[in-house]
């Protein structure tokens, strides 16, 4: 009877509720203006099923990414949120964003990364791959996953 209730006392460490962390990241999304929809990744359920997804955006138009999240318990200093992009296997871009420091509260917190530009011309074209992460001052890895991304020459190509 004792290694039965061992191994279900397992069980609940391994999956703690939601609010058992001090961060967490529940959406992403691409912000266009020119984009047909909002292209918005849900970051709270099923994270392999992300690395199966693509994501389109048109070459050359100017998007943000916004990112909502929530603190729970302790405040959360030097969020970063990095961005690694590789294309064929090789990284072609790293980006990190700094996020800053947030307490606890009810409601979700967002962020918004500057305007960038999506690249542009027949080179740029293709499939990337991205590997993103939320870190902080203390290197704690609060969430990583990993997506796909489509640069076409139109939305719906």
């Amino acid at each position: 009877p004792g290694t039965h209730t061992h191994t279900h006392t397992q069980t609940h460490t391994l999956t703690p509720s939601l609010n058992h962390f001090s961060l967490c990241v529940t959406r992403l999304t691409l912000m266009c203006d020119q984009a047909p929809g909002p292209i918005t990744m849900d970051l709270s359920g099923d994270l392999e099923a992300l690395k199966k997804k693509s994501f389109t955006m048109k070459e050359g138009v100017d998007y943000r990414v916004k990112i909502h999240f929530k603190v729970n318990r302790d405040i959360v200093s030097g969020l970063k949120y990095v961005h690694l992009t590789y294309r064929k296997g090789i990284r072609v871009d790293k980006a990190v964003y700094m996020v800053g420091s947030y307490g606890p509260r009810v409601e979700e917190h967002e962020f918004m990364t500057p305007v960038e530009e999506a690249p542009k011309g027949m080179i740029v074209r293709g499939s990337y791959h991205i590997k993103s992460h939320f870190t902080d001052d203390d290197k704690t890895d609060h969430l990583s996953w990993e997506w796909n991304l489509g640069i076409k020459k139109d939305w719906d190509e």
